[in-house]
């Protein structure tokens, strides 16, 4: 049945989502007082938030072109710590006709980074009743570590299905052979992390790409794109069914982007570009009036945007329990 924009926000009382023809896998046991994981329905498509945890990060990430004292006082009108702050990292699992999609996989292991609460992703599925053996597609919005790592734990690539399909532009997959950090401004460490996961991941799951250039529908209803701007090969992942829609922004906008859009953050490769690519995403956003969710907004995620003067407003759904 074809379900209203306001339908969307169900969420499913014992489990969050229906797999009907997934086996169970081995559960994890592990009870949580803070939940992880939160459905929405998209006319015929399933979607599942996924929460892989937090990662604690300097402020100075999220805005280092911004004047130090503009950037305080938006730190302070937030009630967020002065120099340090968490960073939610979402990751969203789709199913649109017999093909469940994970999109993205979160940190995994921690590479020396001291990033303890993040890496739940692969306990969480397990929880949710998503067995790793029933994804057919993977979609990963760039290469950066906490995108992919999740699927670099021991064991994991062992319980993968032998015709998995991993969806990846072909632009991310050239860079990374190469990456240039002339313009980010990370912490100590990460470019070495990041260059070293996304070597060792391609090397151990490059026979699954399915690279592609600009966009193209990989179920129905599930379209991926390149933006570039965050890397050169970033994309975004757009899902619409029955009159309703959802865009999955992967790293395009941060939560300080809907105030301050031309911030650049510290992870960006080519932050003019992306803050070019923000802009107009969320412009687009605003005048569909469709759902939102990305990878480091505070989870559940979802939400829409509001034009809010010469920037935007981030308007998050109610819970529905």
């Amino acid at each position: 049945m074809t379900q209203t924009i306001e339908s969307t926000r169900q969420i499913a009382k014992e489990k969050p989502m229906s797999f009907d023809t997934i086996p169970a896998p081995i559960r994890s046991g592990r009870d949580e007082l803070v939940p992880s994981r939160y459905a929405v329905k998209i006319g015929d498509i399933d979607v599942l938030v996924v929460s892989d945890g937090v990662l604690p990060l300097p402020n100075t990430m999220l805005g280092h072109n911004a004047d130090p004292a503009a950037r305080a006082a938006w730190m302070h009108d937030m009630f967020l710590p002065p120099d340090a702050s968490d960073w939610p990292l979402n990751v969203v699992v789709v199913r649109s006709g017999d093909q469940i999609i994970l999109v993205d996989a979160g940190l995994g292991l921690d590479p020396d980074l001291h990033l303890p609460r993040a890496g739940q992703l692969i306990q969480r599925l397990a929880a949710a009743d998503i067995d790793l053996g029933c994804v057919t597609d993977i979609v990963l919005t760039h290469l950066h570590m906490d995108h992919i790592g999740g699927l670099l734990v021991e064991g994991v690539k062992e319980k993968m299905r032998a015709d998995l399909r991993i969806h990846v532009a072909a632009a991310e997959v050239e860079f990374w052979k190469a990456p240039d950090f002339t313009h980010t401004r990370m912490p100590d460490g990460f470019p070495d992390a990041l260059r070293a996961t996304a070597k060792r991941f391609m090397a151990e799951y490059g026979n699954y790409f399915r690279t592609f250039v600009d966009a193209y529908e990989l179920a129905p209803g599930v379209i991926v794109r390149r933006t570039g701007g965050h890397t050169p090969g970033h994309s975004v992942v757009r899902l619409a069914s029955g009159g309703d829609a959802l865009t999955f922004a992967g790293d395009a906008v941060f939560t300080v982007g809907f105030d301050q859009p031309d911030w650049h953050n510290g992870f960006e490769h080519d932050p003019e570009e992306a803050a070019r690519v923000r802009t107009r995403m969320l412009r687009e956003l605003a005048a569909t009036g469709e759902l939102l969710v990305a990878t480091h907004l505070p989870f559940p995620s979802a939400g829409r945007v509001a034009i809010d003067g010469d920037a935007f407003r981030w308007v998050p759904i109610s819970w529905d329990y």
